[in-house]
C-alpha cells in the first residue's frame, strides 16, 4: 500500500519484536555516492549502540567483483562479497544512486541478481537515482516512486509504467522504497528503523545524528521552478519576460491574452505546448521563486515580499508558500537565507 501522506512516520509503529539481528544488503559499483552507503550504515550501526547490542543490524556490501570499488568522490571499499558467491537471506536491500549507475542497465548478471533479489528480501530500497537500477530490473513498474528531482524527468522518460512523485523526499509502495538526493537516505533509513524497532529507537538514533526525524516539506524546497524558459524572441518567452517583470500586477489569462493581443484559447495552447505547463502554472510558480529569492537574499517582512511578488496579503503568501513547498516561509528562511541576510536584522512578522 502506498503511504500517501509522504512519509512513514505518520503510521504507528510497527517494531518486529521477535527480529534482532536484520542483514541488510548494500549494493556498490563503480562511481556509487559514498554517502548513500555511509549515511544508512552509520544510522543502522547506532541501533546496536543504543539498545546495548540488544537489536541491531549486520551490513554486507555487495558487487559484481572482488576488488576494491571506487566511488564517485575518489574514496574506495572493499566487498564483502560478490552478487555470484552464495549469500545468506538478506532481509533489505538498498541500491545506492551515483554517476555510475547508468552503467548498470545493461549488466544482465546485475539486473537479473536484482530481481531474484526483489522476490527473496522482504523490502528493496534504492536512494536518489539507484531507483533507475530498480527500473531496468522491471521493479518499479506500477509503483510509485521518488528520484532526486534533476532526474525525475528522465525517469518518468525511460519507465513510463511507473509512477513518479518528483516532490517527494521519501515513498513507500508496499516493500518498495525510493527516495530523493543524497541525504535523504538517512531518511530512508530513520524510516526503516522505525519499523523493525519502533518509533522511540529511530527518534533517538535521530538525535544523535543531528536530524530531523520527520523532515519539513518536499524536494521543491531545493529545486528551481521555472526550469523551462522559452527563447526570449519567441511569443511564449515574451510573455514568460512580461509576466517575470510585472509580479506586482494581479495577472489573469484573459488579462494576459489582452496585453499579448491574443486570443484565451490560442494563448493556452501555446503556451502549454511550449513550456509543458499552464499559463497560471507558471504564474504560480514564478511568484514562489521569487519568494525565495526575497527570503534568502533580503530582511524584508513578508508584507513587502507579498506585496512585490503579487499576494494579496502576508497571510495569503504564507498560505500559498506553505502548499506548494510544504514549509512555511518563516521556517524557509531559517534554512536557506545567505550570509549577507543574516547580516541584517530580520523584519519578518513572525505569527
Amino acid at each position: 500500500m502506498i503511504d500517501a501522506q509522504f512519509n512513514l512516520y505518520s503510521l504507528p509503529s510497527r517494531p518486529i519484536s521477535t527480529m534482532r539481528k536484520i542483514t541488510v544488503a548494500l549494493l556498490v559499483f563503480p562511481r556509487f555516492q559514498m554517502l548513500d552507503i555511509a549515511a544508512p550504515s552509520d544510522a543502522f550501526a547506532e541501533v546496536k549502540v543504543l539498545s546495548n547490542g540488544e537489536c541491531e543490524y549486520e551490513i554486507l556490501t555487495i558487487a559484481t567483483t572482488r576488488g576494491p570499488i571506487q566511488s564517485s568522490s575518489g574514496l574506495t571499499i572493499t566487498p564483502d562479497r560478490t552478487i555470484f558467491d552464495p549469500a545468506p537471506h538478506f532481509d533489505t536491500l538498498i541500491v545506492p544512486g551515483g554517476l555510475g549507475v547508468f552503467d548498470l542497465l545493461e549488466d544482465t548478471p546485475l539486473i537479473d541478481w536484482l530481481l531474484q533479489q526483489g522476490e527473496n528480501c522482504r523490502r528493496v530500497g534504492a536512494i536518489c537515482n539507484g531507483v533507475f537500477a530498480l527500473g531496468a530490473a522491471g521493479m518499479i513498474n506500477g509503483k510509485t516512486v521518488t528520484t532526486h528531482w534533476m532526474d525525475a524527468a528522465r525517469l518518468s522518460s525511460m519507465f513510463r509504467k511507473a509512477i513518479v512523485e518528483p516532490d517527494r523526499i521519501y515513498v513507500k509502495d508496499d516493500a518498495l522504497y525510493t527516495t530523493a538526493g543524497v541525504t535523504a537516505g538517512i531518511d530512508l533509513s530513520l524510516a526503516l528503523i522505525e519499523e523493525d524497532f519502533g518509533k522511540k529507537m529511530a527518534l533517538d538514533v535521530a538525535k544523535y545524528l543531528i536530524v530531523y526525524l520527520r523532515r519539513a516539506g518536499g524536494q521543491s524546497q531545493f529545486s528551481p521552478l521555472l526550469e523551462l524558459q522559452a527563447e526570449t524572441d519567441s511569443p511564449v518567452g515574451a510573455i514568460q519576460s512580461y509576466v517575470l517583470a510585472n509580479l506586482d500586477v494581479e495577472h489573469t489569462l484573459p488579462s494576459i491574452a489582452e496585453k499579448m493581443q491574443m486570443s484565451e484559447r490560442h494563448l493556452s495552447r501555446i503556451f502549454k505546448q511550449e513550456c509543458g505547463m499552464t499559463l497560471m502554472t507558471f504564474v504560480n510558480d514564478a511568484r514562489i521563486d521569487a519568494v525565495r529569492r526575497h527570503l534568502e537574499a533580503t530582511d524584508i517582512s513578508l508584507t513587502e515580499i507579498a506585496k512585490r511578488c503579487g499576494f494579496t496579503n502576508a497571510a495569503t503568501l504564507r498560505r500559498v508558500f506553505a502548499k506548494r513547498l510544504g514549509i512555511g516561509p518563516v521556517d524557509y528562511r531559517e534554512r536557506f537565507k545567505t550570509d549577507d541576510a543574516t547580516q541584517k536584522k530580520s523584519t519578518v512578522e513572525k505569527f
